[in-house]
């Protein structure tokens, strides 16, 4: 018989009007990595909340059985007692704190009535090494990059003395390195008998890590795969997911004759104001009317520099040189009002905190770039608001309740597709798109390439970032290659192979004094 650590009998939650779990069965094998899969809004998060304590016992149906005993978690330090340890991609750390105050918070080293300095220090030391981070304790968390403060949430729960590890889209923020070196991480955890539960969209790291795979569908568990005694496709995969097959993630679009240059950047250098270190350097770039233009390089090549510089987005950004042209006219854009009004927007990498107002609902965050539509003189017109609210919810599919629903309730690709209908509804001639579909399922990925293939087609040009290679293969007619705040080469799409995209998103440039 199978050595099963967490079992998870008929778990069913509801919220005012939803049933986000419906009679869930959901088992962990001692010892093994085991992925959680399915679209936004499946109940991945919700399942993992119930066991971790954060839905109370009692505020949900059924049974937890952990490590043999049945277990009635009221919070989240009556699991982390028992040895359970959730760490969410928003991660929870106190940036002006150091790495060994981090790890010991609310579990400090106490001797008598004050806290030991001196062995938290060593302690953290050793948990440090077990997750091959060698930084000094005392480094404040604000010093270092996302990957490394990913593995010091895992030295936290090391401390804790895990037996079952959580991780919440432990990759969604990481470039490829990281992220291979956080998987080996815990194949090697995995090699120490902890156990691991991984919520992840990338399917490729799920194929090549999962011992168990456990797809949820619509609040329900769907198929649990055994990938050890077989093997486990990306297709078979999101055919579980979505219910259907998907024979290509990127659809088809009729592509036509690129019409004439409709946006281009001459000569932009970019300084940052604060330190003088320039963060851009002599970027030309072309994007003709009814084409999708790729923007590809490896994380801090400069892309989303180039996308905030250009939108106005002047504080943050010292313009040195350079010149914007839109539709045949150099225009001079200082403010992102200026470029919506001249026609030109950006769909932000961070939604929650950029892209959306999250305590508003879909109805406001809808129409808000483009209110001045929707106004007889210095009035809102509010049943046309809501008229053409509802139009984009169900044209784009949103999956909510009504208009009414608030933003910062729905799953991560309904936001994306809400901050999408904002821009759609503005209408701009140039669309830029900062990585669209970044931690949303394969399923919410499909759809927003199909609006990107409607928007093109009806004339809109758009400029796609993505840390995804395949995604920018995909989806684009050209693309260009950016490295150290310049363009290291462009080509068009028939022409691009993964080798050569990274061999110019890995050239280095040279600096001529």
């Amino acid at each position: 018989m199978q050595d099963i650590l967490l079992e998870m009998r008929g778990i069913t939650k509801r919220f005012p009007g939803v049933k986000a779990l419906d009679n869930v069965n959901f088992a962990v094998r001692r010892g093994e990595i085991h992925c959680l899969v399915g679209e936004n809004g499946a109940g991945k998060s919700t399942l993992m909340k119930v066991l971790s304590g954060v839905h109370a016992y009692g505020t949900y149906e059924g049974d937890i059985i952990f490590a043999g005993k049945t277990a009635k978690f009221h919070n989240i330090a009556e699991s982390e007692t028992a040895g359970i340890a959730i760490i969410y991609q928003e991660l929870a750390q106190f940036p002006e704190l150091s790495i060994y105050e981090n790890i010991f918070m609310g579990h400090e080293i106490m001797r008598g009535r004050t806290i030991d300095w001196n062995q938290t220090i060593v302690r953290a030391r050793e948990v440090l090494s077990r997750v091959r981070l060698h930084e000094n304790p005392a480094t404040k968390i604000k010093d270092l990059g996302v990957g490394k403060r990913q593995l010091i949430e895992i030295a936290k729960a090391l401390a804790k003395n895990v037996k079952l590890l959580i991780l919440d889209e432990p990759t969604a923020a990481l470039n490829e390195d990281d992220s291979e070196n956080l998987l080996q991480l815990l194949r090697e955890l995995k090699g120490q008998g902890i156990t691991c539960i991984m919520i992840s969209h990338k399917l490729k790291e799920i194929v090549e890590i999962a011992d168990t795979i456990t797809v949820l569908r619509d609040g329900m568990t769907v198929c649990s795969m055994d990938a050890q005694r077989q093997k486990v496709t990306e297709s078979e995969i999101i055919k579980h997911m979505v219910g259907r097959e998907i024979d290509d993630i990127y659809p088809k679009r009729k592509k036509k004759s690129a019409g004439d240059v409709i946006f281009a950047i001459r000569n932009w250098t970019v300084v940052d104001p604060a330190t003088g270190r320039e963060l851009l350097h002599d970027v030309n770039m072309e994007v003709r009317s009814g084409e999708i233009v790729g923007l590809a390089g490896l994380m801090g090549a400069g892309r989303t520099e180039l996308a905030m510089s250009i939108f106005g987005n002047t504080p943050g950004y010292k313009i040195v040189s350079g010149e914007l042209w839109l539709k045949g006219k150099k225009v001079d854009l200082r403010s992102p009002r200026a470029c919506i009004d001249a026609g030109l927007a950006y769909v932000t990498e961070d939604r929650k905190r950029n892209g959306l107002i999250l305590i508003q609902d879909i109805r406001f965050n809808t129409t808000i770039a483009a209110l001045q539509k929707l106004t007889r003189g210095l009035v809102v017109d509010g049943n046309e608001e809501i008229r053409v609210a509802n139009e984009f919810k169900d044209a784009i599919n949103i999956k909510a309740p009504s208009i009414q629903q608030l933003v910062g309730n729905l799953s991560g690709g309904n936001q994306q597709k809400t901050s999408l209908a904002k821009w759609m509804f503005a209408d701009p001639e140039v669309l830029i798109l900062d990585e669209p579909t970044r931690g949303i399922d394969v399923g919410a990925k499909y759809e927003i390439y199909t609006l990107m293939n409607q928007m093109v087609e009806r004339g809109m040009s758009i400029i796609m970032i993505s840390s995804e290679l395949l995604e920018i293969l995909g989806m684009s007619d050209r693309l260009y290659v950016m490295s150290e705040g310049t363009i290291t080469g462009q080509m068009p799409v028939e022409e691009a192979t993964e080798q050569n995209v990274m061999a110019l998103a890995t050239r280095t440039r040279e600096v001529t004094a």
